[in-house]
């Protein structure tokens, strides 16, 4: 019976046009005699109707509920206070109609989240039916906040299969500057990050799911991730506010409820407000921040943490555990999860032991291709910065920084050379490692050396000049403590002073001055540095003015890049490779002593 029912709601849909539609709709609102026409008009409430129709048809459902909502029972009590009231008449119309209302309120999120192409006229028809549902939202509940359908509406664009982006940013544009949305938008993806975190752990536990239909339900949280991700990065964070006035609610927003003269226990002050808009705040992003997020929302979520988030918590330190998991993690992830976890390190007293281990860990020539080195370089700078940083973590960071300058690009080069000043200026103890006279043994085999000398003065020589060439740094130890770093010299820079990058060669002349005196040395800024590239140092260099330019002279205009006299025996005529093959056997035998290179 249903397809023959289905046949025949597009039957009569077939037989009404938009004038028909609001002959109905103006018949409903007239007369309550034509209360037939209700579900006739709620026919044209769905996706698939024409824009014309459904719109027509939601300004007359609109007009005829908005004023019935605050009298018709909720929709959990109406079943079991018929039964009561069966003789009341009045109330079972009342039930009927919040049945209807229900459908109503179902088809408009169907027609949201309906993956149909987003054109303009769709987009005008998501916007009319966005501006209803906020409506009923608003009056629904007696004139306060209507949670629930709010809540469906949420549900409805975080479990969506098409694009919601236009929606969210459309309840963004209009809507999140109420205060009371805001924090109902907050409560709601926190019950469904909640929601969600259980489902994924059920997922994880079932060991009996098919390959195919696990794959399936991770590319569906997945895209549930997003989506909601979406939504709580786009609502704005609570600013204080000392007057209640100033705050816009959606809810009530015409009646001036907020007074803060009047001393009223149910009217919150401002630093409640406040209080309760971080708590929530707080509790949302924590839940979602516990879900499997997909690589590419946690690099977007650590990038954006430290400026969006963590200053609008109430208790930002709550977060060491998803940044010290990440801080773990090693690579760009790392990197990505310094900023936040180093704000938390200086401004609210969190105290992480490992955190210079990981930090020298993350010292790995790929480091300056990654996409975010000029944050991370300015923070190791700010790491470093510290006097109380002991000899031996100063003496590994610019110990392996110095052997990075052997295989990184010029960029790269010329900030490390800049950590490196910086570090030997605010650490005077390790200036030792600059120029640093081996003395093998000292104080220990003094005797030995000297009887050793005496016995045979030329293989103590060659022993001696052994032992200069050797250097104890490890590279490949993750530990600074034991890298053995005060045993080892800054040799490398010595090394780029002749560095086929002028640049690189020029600044690398700072460090032979003695850094130790402070007032006539300045640190480096290594935001100047941090974002260099090839282009950048070509540029500088093309806008530099110099003194002396070197000139090629010729008596007259080469021809060739090589002559033949440089290399003898080489021809750099082209010759057909068919005719050198065919004569390379008949010259073989002829000239066995000669060999012909054609170039």
């Amino acid at each position: 019976m249903a397809p023959n029912r289905t046949k025949k709601n597009k039957n009569k849909k077939g037989r009404y046009g938009v004038a028909e539609i609001k002959t109905l709709g103006n018949d409903l609102l007239s007369s309550a005699s034509n209360i037939n026409n209700l579900p006739l008009l709620l026919n044209f409430v769905n996706p698939s109707s024409p824009p014309h129709h459904l719109l027509e048809s939601l300004l007359s459902l609109h007009s005829f509920f908005l004023p019935l909502l605050p009298t018709l029972p909720s929709s959990s009590s109406h079943a079991a206070d018929a039964k009561e009231s069966e003789h009341q008449s009045h109330f079972i119309y009342n039930a009927w109609l919040r049945s209807k209302f229900d459908e109503l309120v179902k088809s408009l999120l169907e027609v949201l989240v309906s993956p149909r192409q987003q054109h303009e006229e769709q987009e005008a028809v998501k916007e009319v039916v966005l501006d209803t549902l906020m409506e009923f939202v608003k009056v629904a509940n007696g004139g306060r906040f209507h949670s629930a359908i709010y809540h469906r509406f949420l549900h409805s664009i975080v479990h969506s299969e098409s694009s919601v982006e236009f929606l969210v940013d459309l309840l963004t544009a209009k809507y999140f500057k109420y205060i009371d949305v805001r924090y109902f938008t907050l409560i709601s993806l926190k019950k469904l990050a909640t929601t969600l975190k259980g489902k994924s752990c059920l997922e994880d536990k079932s060991e009996n799911a098919d390959a195919a239909d696990a794959s399936q339900l991770s590319s569906s949280t997945e895209r549930v991730i997003h989506n909601i991700y979406y939504t709580i990065s786009r609502v704005p964070p609570f600013e204080n506010s000392d007057n209640t006035s100033d705050l816009e609610m959606w809810s009530r927003s015409d009646d001036k409820q907020v007074k803060p003269e009047k001393h009223n226990n149910s009217v919150l002050s401002a630093a409640k407000i406040t209080k309760k808009m971080k708590l929530k705040f707080t509790q949302a992003w924590l839940s979602f921040l516990r879900l499997p997020l997909p690589l590419d929302v946690y690099k977007e979520v650590l990038v954006n943490l430290h400026q969006v988030v963590i200053p609008h918590l109430s208790n930002p330190v709550m977060l060491c555990d998803f940044l010290t998991r990440s801080y773990d993690i090693g690579g760009v992830v790392s990197v990505m999860a310094l900023s936040s976890l180093f704000i938390l390190m200086t401004q609210y007293g969190l105290e992480y032991p490992n955190f210079y281990e990981k930090l020298y860990v993350l010292l790995v020539p790929s480091i300056f291709m990654a996409k975010h080195r000029a944050r991370f370089f300015q923070l190791l700078d700010s790491c470093l910065k510290s006097p109380l940083l002991p000899a031996y973590l100063a003496a590994s960071f610019a110990k392996k920084m110095s052997r990075l300058l052997l295989s990184i690009p010029p960029s790269g080069a010329l900030v490390i050379t800049a950590l490196i000043h910086n570090i030997l200026r605010r650490h005077p103890s390790i200036n030792c490692l600059v120029h640093w006279e081996d003395q093998v043994d000292e104080g220990k085999g003094d005797k030995a050396t000297d009887e050793a000398t005496a016995a045979n003065s030329d293989d103590a020589k060659v022993s001696a000049s052994q032992k200069l060439g050797i250097d104890h740094f490890n590279y490949g130890e993750p530990n600074p403590k034991k890298s053995n770093a005060m045993r080892s010299s800054l040799w490398e820079v010595d090394t780029i002073l002749q560095h086929y990058c002028p640049p690189v060669s020029r600044f690398a002349l700072s460090l032979e001055n003695d850094l130790t005196v402070r007032a006539k040395t300045s640190e480096v800024n290594v935001g100047d540095f941090s974002s260099g590239s090839y282009a950048t140092i070509i540029g500088a260099e093309m806008s530099r003015r110099v003194k002396q330019v070197p000139l090629a002279f010729y008596k007259s205009t080469p021809s060739t890049l090589f002559s033949e006299a440089d290399f003898a025996g080489w021809t750099f005529d082209f010759k057909d490779t068919s005719e050198i093959m065919h004569g390379s056997d008949e010259n073989a035998d002829k000239n066995s002593g000669k060999r012909q290179r054609v170039v």
